[in-house]
């Protein structure tokens, strides 16, 4: 079962840092962290062009589909994924149970160098994030994101 986490400011300046130094050590030219549904929580890259919402949720589709394989070859899971294209390839690695790095590249690496990289990255990003879920959940009035009636109201005031 996936849970909630809150990635505040430090820690997600932390993952972009930890986001950053692994697109330019291994030469990929994007890294998504995304959580086991498909949900980008993180990004970082020289590629706008990618459709990186969908490209998530669709390696989180094949990542879930692949570990439903290795089950039924007695593993627990298959912690790293790679597809090769002509162009464009993608190596997708478990960060922890809940989260996933998602890497594309293309011929100006290769996927040693993505994998030795990856490794790396993902033991950061899990620390950050075991982190991030070891702190205790705000309560009050900043415990859940703003109502639409709040943001109208602007906290109580009617706006004009």
């Amino acid at each position: 079962m996936l849970h909630d986490v809150v990635i505040h400011e430090n820690e997600a300046t932390r993952i972009g840092q930890v986001l950053g130094s692994f697109l330019e050590e291994s030469g990929v030219s994007e890294a998504l962290l995304i959580d086991r549904s498909g949900q980008l929580l993180a990004s970082t890259g020289k590629s706008p062009s990618f459709d990186t919402v969908s490209i998530g949720a669709l390696a989180a589709g094949a990542f879930s589909s692949t570990n439903a394989i290795a089950e039924l070859l007695g593993e627990t899971e298959f912690s790293v994924l790679f597809h090769q294209g002509v162009r464009e390839s993608i190596h997708v690695s478990t960060v922890d149970k809940e989260t996933i790095l998602l890497a594309i590249f293309n011929e100006g690496t290769t996927v040693g160098m993505v994998r030795l990289f990856a490794k790396e990255a993902c033991r950061a990003i899990g620390a950050v994030l075991a982190e991030a879920r070891s702190q205790p959940r705000r309560v009050g009035a900043l415990a859940a994101p703003l109502t639409a009636d709040e943001v109208r109201t602007d906290m109580g005031r009617k706006k004009h």
